[in-house]
């Protein structure tokens, strides 16, 4: 690494660019901008100790040194209790988002995921979906007794993205499906007098009294015939945090009596997982992450459990790297169309931005009236309402994706 220049000054790469985003934006209160550079950068930066570094500030670098600088990739070694004293480190000098994205980096350049089938460090643990999305990539190797434990974190995070997304998830399917039982010539009995009174208001005739109605709402006799809904994941490891979001939201799904929903994940095989979208934890303790994939294979599958087309969808999450026949899963989106499914391929569910998939398979989805793009938890039950109401989706797209991301 370069060396620090007290009298030129430099222009050096943080060691981490997560570090150098939250010290610049969080000054701690440190003397001088040198001094921010110096934690920045590392005890490697400044050999002679021009800029020595003391109390709260001594004990950052400390802590960030064991993560970044030492000589054998990192000096925290495998040993749970060293670990676990600088876990509570991490928390005592960084805030909450900070922490999680250190012990992210902690375990991917450490190594240190075998530490986590250890009960007691995994219950001092930050919480998250990365966390969660590490766990399940272990749960086949996990011993009985950590498993209590990784179950209580797992359904830690389940109830953080559950308080969060339940009621607009839930709000948006009554809503799009109460909207599709409306009709507007209404017999006597089918009357729904609010919303009839509600449209009409602007018609109200003070010398009556009265609202002389011009539009009449009312219900259908019969209820709307059941939707089904279909949500597909892609199990590959890069998939790993869309496949946490896509399960909890396949439970809080599951619980509507208007829709049917469908949970399956895939690799070169399938597997449903319906029958455990009552348990989230369990569900996703299910999956298997990482193999081959093999989208055509799924899509034929699926296409096998539809019995109603016209009342289906189904939303793929995939980055669409294909490891089988590119013309067979192009061909099996097609005859799902066709048929009368309306099918979404979302890129990415989550918050980590822009995702890498396959472009060329994306524009061949577009070209098949198929939208290919990454949603956030935030957006997906907005854009459920709009497939399950039939709204055009590469308007919903621009309006709620390419909109937002050009900043217009």
């Amino acid at each position: 690494m370069s060396q620090l220049n007290l009298d030129t000054g430099f222009l050096l790469l943080p060691k981490n660019k997560y570090f150098y985003i939250y010290l610049s934006l969080n000054p701690l209160q440190l003397e001088t901008k040198l001094q921010r550079w110096r934690l920045i950068l590392g005890e490697k930066a400044d050999p002679e100790a021009a800029l020595p570094l003391a109390g709260a500030d001594k004990e950052i670098d400390r802590v960030l040194d064991a993560l970044y600088d030492s000589n054998r990739k990192g000096n925290l070694g495998n040993s749970s209790p060293v670990v676990s004293r600088w876990l509570g480190d991490i928390r005592t000098y960084f805030p909450k988002p900070v922490v999680t994205l250190l012990q992210k980096d902690a375990f991917e350049r450490l190594g240190l995921q075998k530490l986590l089938l250890e009960p007691e460090l995994l219950d001092s643990l930050e919480a998250d979906v990365s966390l969660v999305s590490t766990l399940i990539s272990l749960s086949k190797v996990m011993p009985e007794t950590t498993k209590d434990t990784a179950r209580k974190v797992i359904q830690k995070v389940i109830d953080q993205i559950r308080e969060k997304l339940k009621f607009s998830l839930e709000q948006a399917v009554k809503g799009s499906l109460s909207r599709k039982n409306r009709h507007f010539r209404p017999q006597w009995k089918e009357l729904d007098w609010h919303r009839t009174i509600k449209a009409n208001l602007k018609h109200y005739q003070p010398e009556y009294q009265t609202v002389f109605p011009e539009k009449w709402i009312g219900y259908r006799r019969k209820q709307q015939a059941l939707r089904h809904f279909f949500l597909a994941v892609d199990q590959s490891a890069s998939m790993a945090n869309s496949l946490v979001y896509a399960g909890i939201m396949g439970s809080i799904l599951a619980g509507l009596p208007t829709l049917k929903t469908q949970l399956l994940v895939f690799d070169t095989s399938v597997a449903d997982l319906s029958a455990h979208l009552h348990d989230p934890v369990q569900l996703l303790l299910g999956t298997q992450l990482g193999g081959g994939t093999d989208i055509g294979n799924a899509l034929h599958h699926i296409h096998g459990r539809v019995t109603h087309p016209q009342q289906s969808v189904l939303v793929i999450i995939t980055d669409l790297f294909e490891g089988g026949s590119r013309q067979r899963m192009l061909q099996k989106f097609q005859a799902l169309v066709h048929a009368g499914v309306k099918v979404i391929c979302l890129l990415a569910l989550n918050d980590e931005g822009s995702p890498e998939f396959d472009t060329r398979n994306a524009a061949a989805l577009a070209g098949l009236g198929i939208p290919a793009f990454a949603c956030s938890p935030q957006h997906f039950p907005d854009l459920l309402a709009a497939a399950l109401n039939g709204q055009d989706l590469f308007v919903w797209q621009h309006e709620h994706v390419i909109r937002k991301n050009s900043g217009a």
